[in-house]
């Protein structure tokens, strides 16, 4: 991450390691503190408060698997790339965990409020969309809205992943997924 100091990323290295191992309600600033080896102090010099911290923990998670650039050429590759970007955040170790320990986190971010890491993403789908519009392969209508509900397909299949696992496991699933998107994307023929 540019702008990041070597401080600032022991402090969220330090504050994945106890999230892992402890869920984020028994995660403390002294327990990070103490793990990143600085004072508290230190780490309020950079976040007001633990969940300061932890939000930014989980973008940095979340936008580390987003890919960069946009190479989609077609409606499939745009497709992959939303999919494979979709499996990377299902099987990052602190979704699996929160999804554990913490469910009430993930019910706020479904049901009450939108997160840095859901409005970067959100920007990042609509800009995607827009160049596919433009290369002619994604149906007309409004960027934003077809990135929000990209958005809302691509996190319900991705929270919801362990509760149909008896019907869809990774390969099924990912499949799926992928059929949704090109489903909901495609440029239908004007004359049908």
């Amino acid at each position: 991450m540019t702008g990041v100091t070597d401080t600032e990323t022991a402090m969220l290295d330090a504050a994945l390691d106890e999230v892992l191992a402890h869920g984020i309600r028994r995660t403390t600033a002294a327990d990070i503190a103490r793990r990143a080896g600085v004072s508290r102090q230190t780490l309020y010099r950079y976040w007001p408060d633990v969940q300061a911290l932890l939000a930014a923990l989980v973008t940095r998670e979340l936008f580390a698997v987003v890919p960069r650039g946009d190479a989609a050429t077609s409606l499939e590759g745009f497709a992959d790339a939303l999919v494979d970007t979709a499996d990377r955040i299902r099987a990052l170790p602190l979704v699996d965990r929160l999804r554990e320990t913490d469910p009430e986190l993930f019910a706020r971010y479904i049901l009450e409020r939108l997160g840095t890491s859901q409005r970067g993403i959100h920007r990042e789908i609509a800009a995607r969309v827009a160049r596919g519009q433009h290369a002619g392969f994604i149906r007309p209508g409004d960027p934003d809205r077809l990135a929000a509900m990209l958005l809302l397909i691509a996190q319900s299949a991705i929270q919801s992943a362990p509760l149909v696992r008896e019907w869809l496991p990774p390969v099924a699933w990912k499949h799926e997924l992928h059929a949704a998107v090109v489903g909901y994307l495609a440029v239908r023929d004007a004359a049908r």
